[in-house]
């Protein structure tokens, strides 16, 4: 259910750029596809995998093609900076995550004891205060920090009221989620593979930790 893929990324108009961004960052899209993933369906950049629309090849070296700024330039470094300094922050939004849904022994946490509970959510807060100063450096991203900021204290506000699944939840826009889209956008601006980034926050988590 795929047609011929587009050519170069000059070809994209602006709604079919700013939908297989979206995607792409997204990395699904659980649900009946909308009105937006059909015309990313005929160009060959999306493709209806049951329940979920997946971008292909050509729309994530599209995407990467339309957020990558100049290597060398001033808003590289400044981007840099702010990257290098969100990585151990992610490292520990992951174990957060991890702690929410697992007690220490391994087993499932079944939110009976709200002092365990408590204190994870305590740690996400240091998450949360960690992570405003990084994207406050990160305004020369294309989506713009203020975006994941909103939708960041948006997902906590809900995980407050009670609805647990906007903490880590793939199925909504929960805080992981979010934190997520962050996390693709800064790897394609900087041009960065999964496995150099892997590679540096275990590196600067290291050095952080002394």
């Amino acid at each position: 259910m795929q047609s011929a893929a587009v050519g170069p990324t000059d070809a994209l108009d602006e709604t079919l750029t700013e939908a297989v961004v979206d995607l792409v960052l997204r990395g699904m899209w659980r649900g009946r596809p909308e009105s937006d993933h059909r015309p990313l369906v005929d160009a060959g950049l999306a493709m209806v995998k049951g329940p979920m629309v997946l971008p292909t090849e050509p729309a994530r070296a599209a995407a990467s093609k339309i957020l990558r700024i100049p290597a060398g330039s001033p808003q590289e470094q400044q981007i840099t900076a702010a990257y290098e300094a969100f990585l151990p922050v992610n490292r520990t939004l992951r174990e957060v995550c991890t702690a929410w849904q697992c007690r220490p022994d391994g087993s499932v946490n079944d939110h009976t004891d709200s002092v365990y509970d408590a204190g994870v959510r305590e740690s996400l807060e240091d998450v949360h205060e960690a992570i405003q100063p990084v994207l406050r450096r990160l305004e020369g991203l294309p989506a713009g920090s203020g975006r994941y900021l909103t939708a960041l204290e948006e997902a906590l506000d809900r995980f407050d009221d009670g609805a647990a699944q906007w903490l880590a939840s793939p199925l909504c826009d929960s805080y992981h989620t979010v934190w997520m889209r962050l996390h693709q956008e800064l790897l394609l601006v900087l041009g960065i593979s999964r496995a150099q980034d892997e590679a540096l926050e275990e590196e600067l988590v290291q050095r952080s930790r002394g």
